[in-house]
């Protein structure tokens, strides 16, 4: 996992130097074409990046996006009218027979299909009519890393595609990328303080919520620890009250418009006493109780989610290894194995 992680930034210099020509061709076939809705389908971390492409499609290019329900149809045999409809979907390895079986009925319905996968000879590159590499090569830690911020990047070119734009907001990130892995000391200071934690809340707001809902997984696949996930609006209906002194709460602060809309929601946390950490400004994190300054400052707030979740995956591992445990070698898969 540590050495997937290590090698994100030369899988984004990959991507905008060999994948982007590629991706835009892709992008101005489709834009041709003029689809009327988008739909997004994946499973897991994948549906962590497809909801970072909800938020591009519906703020970047003003149209309307959801992620689909796949047992609609794998369970139910629903068949809908998918005419001038554009169905991406979102998968590491493209081999999930859901989703390679989705893909299909959307493409028999009418579907533009485009997949968008680590694995070009993947089943479901196959059945897709368009696909997209993310170039990441082989990912062999449980924990999806350089998938992931491979997925984020190669979506949003694919988006700026679509609307005519060059996607050069993305050109600061490998570099600003290295410059977040090399402040590891940091992260296992973190760590250190909430290595013993019994749970973990994860929020953000706009761009900056997938990846609340990335390091939550993230937390849970590798240290077991609880992790919950939620909008900042979500989170002040109901499950505020179980925020307390003792239990941290990770904010996500982008620089922008999220962070903005998150303000009250740290206001409210803040009033009850919270065991505050942000990741985000310099200001955010002064006013927390710990946290990691990111260096955003003048980055495009649709591009931050790919530098946000970097410091989040290196505090999973961190926190897993101060717990005396192995993030390549999961608890629950061997218990598995060994009662088989």
């Amino acid at each position: 996992m540590a050495r997937e992680m290590a090698e994100q930034p030369e899988v984004l210099r990959r991507i905008l130097h060999e994948g982007a020509p590629g991706i835009r061709r892709i992008a101005d076939t489709i834009a041709a074409r003029h689809p009327r809705f988008v739909l997004l389908t994946a499973r897991g971390t994948s549906d962590n990046a497809a909801l970072y492409a909800k938020y591009l499609i519906e703020v970047v290019l003003g149209r309307p996006a959801g992620l689909t329900s796949m047992s609609t149809t794998t369970a139910y045999g629903a068949r809908q009218d998918l005419t001038d409809v554009l169905v991406i979907t979102v998968s590491q390895s493209g081999g999930s027979p859901d989703l390679v079986a989705s893909t299909r009925t959307a493409r028999a319905a009418g579907a533009i299909t485009l997949a968008v996968t680590n694995n070009a000879d993947s089943p479901l590159a196959a059945v897709s009519e368009f696909h997209i590499d993310v170039l990441a090569g082989p990912e062999k830690a449980l924990p999806a890393t350089k998938t992931y911020t491979a997925e984020l990047l190669a979506l949003y070119l694919f988006v700026e595609g679509l609307r005519g734009g060059d996607g050069s907001a993305a050109k600061v990130l490998p570099d600003i990328a290295q410059r977040i892995l090399a402040r590891q000391p940091e992260v296992t200071t973190l760590a250190a303080r909430y290595r013993f934690a019994e749970r973990l809340v994860l929020t953000s707001r706009g761009y900056g919520y997938p990846t609340a809902k990335e390091a939550a997984l993230k937390l849970m696949e590798t240290s077991y620890i609880p992790a919950l996930s939620f909008s900042g609006a979500d989170l002040l209906h109901g499950p505020l009250a179980m925020v307390d002194n003792v239990s941290p709460v990770i904010a996500i602060v982008p620089e922008g418009k999220g962070g903005e809309a998150l303000q009250p929601v740290l206001d409210r946390l803040r009033g009850r006493g919270a065991d505050l950490v942000v990741i985000g400004g310099e200001h955010q994190v002064r006013q927390a109780s710990a946290g990691f300054v990111l260096p955003t400052d003048g980055v495009a707030e649709e591009v931050q989610p790919i530098l946000e979740i970097l410091p989040l995956q290196m505090l999973a591992y961190e926190i897993t290894v101060a717990r005396g445990q192995d993030p390549d070698a999961p608890r629950a898969l061997a218990k598995v194995t060994e009662t088989r």
